[in-house]
């Protein structure tokens, strides 16, 4: 016992040695970044201030309001304007803290900031303000962020501007204000566009596409996506977001395929980390593939991580297999509070349809001749009249080509005919279509990927013209030796 009291005032005085040294390195991260920072913006270079973001996101579950305080007192000049209103948002809680980086940063001389540095503080405060839920504060330091971004135009800052907009706008989501930064954020847009800012169109146009599905505005998404400038993907993140995008405006537009296409891609392309975009992805493809008419396969639903947020589409996905619309009733009264937080809730209405046709699809491959009562039994239909709904609904089926059958109305039967060859029709071919053009996208987007060293297609054509040369003057003192050996 008297050992473990020992044991125990001896840790005790080292706890603050600790926070004190963990302090001083993120500090110390931080300056190695702002001088990461100062050396792209000296030589120009995009991809050290890139760089330097992924450092910072690397470190954001790290940050203090006092590392913040010391870095702000190194970075930017003590009495300036940008000082006084950054260190306005953050809390003044960790006094203690503050004095400790405040003394082990006193030695530093205060640079000469440039813009780049300016705007990495703003959003170095902003995310902290994100990070610490004080919504209010990230407005206002994201608000003043934006005003301070209309007055630079260099393609340094391009990088942490667009880094800025998402923050921006992520502040006025979480306080269920998007719609008040609308306005703005189409301003922003056209000022990037005049000056040709491909990553900040880029971010900005998946916002505002963002706002607008945020408040089902779906025609002015469309209208906006259909004339804005396109150009080869910078940011795969940016690009992801866009397909998402796309997809859930394809989806209510109707056009199930091209959603498809996009929503799959949008999946495939997402980063491994991003698991709740991944998850939202996988969500309105399944249901877009069930409107479609296919059954996605389980393995879909068993991804690592995923299977507790795709169980409901599991059960609805049985359902639609099935054919049965009662069960497929009971799913979406049971998971209905899921569905409609991920906004399906319209989708799944459309899928009545197709459930109905699932189970008149394996009625006529079970029956050569079932009667229209027996078929409204099957199907459970609860109408007033349910053998003049199944009536409707089988001559339906039999006008879409859904089922291959003939309806008797004298007598009240629908009469199946046989199931002839599959590989008589065009449906290999069209399978062997879809993968081959699927194959071919994929090997042309890894071939787009390639980063190759600068000019160096010349250097491959004067190796080939020098090979020419060399080939060519071998032959032609072969032709020489030729003509001397024939003139003796």
């Amino acid at each position: 016992m008297t050992q473990d009291v020992e044991m125990k005032e001896q840790q005790a005085p080292t706890a603050p040695s600790n926070s004190t040294s963990s302090t001083v390195s993120v500090l110390q991260h931080l300056k190695e970044i702002a001088a990461l920072i100062e050396t792209g913006a000296y030589a120009r270079e995009v991809r050290r201030i890139l760089r330097a973001v992924r450092l910072t996101i690397a470190l954001r579950r790290k940050l203090k309001a006092s590392v913040i305080s010391s870095f702000l007192g190194f970075a930017l000049a003590p009495g300036s304007e940008a000082h006084q209103r950054l260190s306005s948002y953050l809390p003044k809680d960790d006094q203690n803290d503050m004095e400790v980086d405040t003394a082990s940063s006193a030695t530093q001389t205060t640079v000469k900031h440039s813009p780049e540095l300016e705007i990495y503080c703003y959003l170095l405060v902003l995310i902290f303000l994100i990070d610490q839920k004080k919504y209010n504060e990230a407005k206002a330091c994201s608000s003043a962020s934006i005003a301070r971004l209309k007055n630079l135009n260099r393609r340094t800052v391009d990088v942490l501007a667009s880094r800025l907009y998402f923050f921006y706008s992520l502040s006025y989501e979480l306080t269920d204000e998007l719609s008040d930064i609308r306005g703005n954020l189409l301003a922003l847009h056209r000022v990037a566009t005049l000056r040709h800012d491909e990553l900040g169109q880029e971010t900005l146009l998946n916002l505002l596409l963002r706002n607008y599905l945020h408040y089902n505005l779906y025609d002015q998404a469309e209208k906006l996506r259909s004339k804005a400038p396109r150009f080869e993907a910078h940011s795969n993140q940016q690009f992801c977001r866009y397909l998402f995008y796309l997809g859930k405006i394809r989806t209510i537009q109707l056009e199930y395929t091209d959603a498809k296409e996009s929503l799959l891609q949008a999946a495939r392309k997402a980063p491994v980390a991003a698991l709740g975009f991944r998850v939202q992805c996988n969500k309105w493809a399944v249901i877009v593939r069930l409107l479609l008419g296919e059954i996605p396969e389980r393995t879909v639903f068993m991804q690592k991580g995923m299977e507790k947020a795709l169980r409901p589409y599991f059960e609805l996905t049985n359902a639609v297999r099935i054919g049965d619309l009662e069960l497929f009733k009971n799913v979406a009264e049971k998971f209905a509070t899921t569905f409609s937080s991920d906004r399906t809730n319209n989708l799944i209405v459309r899928l009545r349809h197709n459930v109905i046709r699932t189970g008149l699809r394996n009625i006529s491959i079970s029956y050569s001749r079932i009667s229209l009562a027996d078929v409204a039994k099957k199907l459970r239909l609860d109408s007033p009249n349910p053998v003049a709904d199944a009536e409707s609904i089988v001559s339906k089926a039999i006008r879409d080509g859904a089922i291959d059958a003939t309806l008797d109305h004298a007598n009240g039967w629908m009469v199946s005919k046989e199931t002839g060859d599959i590989y008589s029709t065009n449906e290999p071919q069209q399978a062997f279509n879809s993968r081959i053009a699927f194959c071919l996208n994929m090997h042309n987007e890894a071939v787009r990927a390639l980063r190759f060293p600068p000019n160096s297609h010349k250097e491959k054509e004067s190796a080939e013209k020098r090979r020419e040369r060399q080939q060519q003057e071998q032959e032609l003192a072969k032709h020489i030796a030729e003509e001397d050996d024939d003139d003796f």
